[in-house]
């Protein structure tokens, strides 16, 4: 098929219309998910769980010690986690960082259970010194 400027020109403007139309849906969906958070008091996001991340003074994932140990140890503390199936998904993504062998864990989890399971994984660990868990319980 033959494309000419103007077929180009019809396809562009559809891709554009497509584009709005489906902006506008996420928009008004995103505003019902946020009305029904609203009226039950729970939010739809983690964001007040991660505003910690955004203080400049807070160590985050990006900020992680690129030596070999911290990182080995890292990948070792992280394994031990995901292993334990017993876990939720939620609980095996939470952030691990690792400094000099003392390994910080944050994010949210389901419940105190899973907050202490995973610190107790971590500690148990070879290599690791200390561990801080600032886990948060997610609230909604």
């Amino acid at each position: 098929m033959r494309h000419t400027a103007r077929h180009s020109a019809l396809l562009m403007a559809f891709a554009i219309a497509s584009g709005a139309a489906l902006a506008g849906a996420q928009a008004g969906s995103d505003a019902a998910s946020g009305t029904a958070a609203a009226s039950t008091g729970a939010s739809t996001t983690n964001t007040r769980l991660n505003t910690r991340d955004k203080n400049n003074t807070a160590d985050t994932p990006q900020a992680q010690s690129n030596s070999k140990a911290d990182r080995d140890l890292l990948a070792a503390v992280r394994r031990t986690v995901v292993k334990d199936k017993s876990l939720s998904t939620l609980a095996h993504n939470v952030k691990i960082m690792v400094a000099n062998g003392a390994v910080t864990l944050r994010g949210p989890v389901h419940d105190d259970a899973e907050k202490s399971k995973i610190e107790t994984l971590a500690k148990q660990v070879n290599g690791v010194a200390s561990v801080e868990n600032d886990l948060d319980i997610k609230t909604n």
